[in-house]
């Protein structure tokens, strides 16, 4: 038998229910489901997972799961997903706190018909505190743990935007799973269920380890940590054809390596005494040559600086191709890759490079019909 075929998987034979929309949970349950996990969507029949109006978005983090629509506002509904509650055994939500309860589909409530469920609910601000009920995205939850306010602003009001859904990813989907594999695992030797709460805008502190370790002792200013924008050995710079150089020389090995093959002055390559001077000559160094002669340089000085990619040569890399992170897309609705990258060993998953067949564009009038129906779903 293949080692990817899903009886091979660690998670065969775990069922997955999907109560979650957007990102942070469906990205969740994509690596459960790449992991061998059979997961099933439920969504609203007017018009299902708010993502469906990106095509391309949706087809990457859904793919390989069943969909069913059911109205959970229908008591008659909700009883009818009861099968599926007793049997799942992970069950995902992204609900404000409270609003599974008053559906009647609650821990409590789930607990009482499947005690051995683990009922991982995803939220901004967790189950509990001040924040509970407040909305957000991922930029919120970002200002609310300080991350933003490291980040220089070279000039422009306000904290600087990330380029990545870093919250709802890093602090979200992937902090989700650990925890439930983990309670999978806790279960095997307790045989109890529990309530996963995981709090986006809480996970965002490891990120910051270094921030929060030094804030005892200096002002973290924009721009000021050593990790930030403070130091020559970690800063962007510009070429003289408006890319953007890499440099993360912080080891003194790589410094004196950096330092010899741009040329630097011998006075300010002990960068201690005054780091903006070293940071302006560095600058006008760098500026002074074009993207494709510093690539050239930096291969073959391998001190930990590089030219950054824009997210089409990320895609074609030979390095990132080398080992299968992209192919190129078949029978999707979007002209990215057939599959997302995901940050599971080969040995650990399949490839889930088509959304299953009821897994279509919800329809422009908002309908159900393209979907199975939760009446016609085979697995009620």
């Amino acid at each position: 038998m293949d080692a990817s075929s899903p009886e091979l998987m660690p998670l065969s034979g775990v069922t997955v229910l999907d109560f979650s929309s957007l990102v942070p949970g469906p990205l969740a349950t994509l690596l459960l489901a790449a992991a061998g996990a059979a997961v099933t969507k439920v969504e609203n029949p007017a018009g299902g997972d708010a993502l469906r109006a990106r095509p391309g978005s949706f087809g990457l983090l859904n793919a390989g799961k069943a969909a069913i629509a059911a109205d959970l506002k229908s008591p008659d509904q909700v009883a009818r997903l009861e099968p599926l509650l007793r049997s799942c055994d992970v069950l995902v939500e992204q609900f404000r706190p409270g609003v599974m309860d008053r559906l009647g589909l609650g821990y409590d409530a789930v607990r009482a018909v499947n005690p051995r469920v683990i009922y991982c609910s995803i939220t901004g601000y967790g189950q509990s505190g001040p924040r509970r009920g407040r909305a957000g995205h991922d930029l919120n939850y970002l200002g609310h743990s300080g991350a933003l306010e490291l980040v220089r602003h070279d000039g422009v009001p306000g904290s600087a935007l990330p380029p990545a859904l870093l919250a709802d990813v890093g602090a979200g989907s992937y902090p989700a799973v650990i925890n439930i594999l983990l309670a999978l695992l806790k279960r095997e030797r307790t045989g109890h269920g529990c309530h996963l709460d995981i709090a986006i805008a809480n996970n965002i502190f490891p990120f910051i380890f270094w921030a929060l370790a030094e804030a005892g002792s200096d002002p973290l200013a924009p721009g000021a940590g050593r990790l930030a924008g403070g130091s020559p050995r970690y800063q962007t710079f510009r070429t003289s054809d408006g890319r953007t150089a890499l440099v993360a020389p912080l080891e003194q090995k790589f410094w004196n390596a950096f330092c010899e093959v741009i040329g630097l002055d011998e006075q300010l390559r002990d960068d201690a005494g005054d780091p903006q001077a070293t940071i302006a000559a560095v600058a006008a160094i760098i500026e002074s040559r074009p993207s494709s002669y510093w690539s050239a340089v930096f291969e073959e000085a391998d001190c930990c600086c590089s030219i950054a990619a824009t997210v089409e040569e990320a895609m074609t890399d030979p390095a990132f191709r080398a080992r299968g992170l992209f192919t190129a897309a078949s029978g999707l609705p979007h002209p990215g890759p057939a599959a997302l990258p995901l940050p599971l060993d080969r040995s650990l998953a399949r490839t889930l490079t088509d959304p299953a067949p009821d897994l279509l564009p919800a329809p422009p009038d908002g309908t159900a019909s393209g979907r199975e129906s939760l009446t016609s779903c085979p697995l009620l």
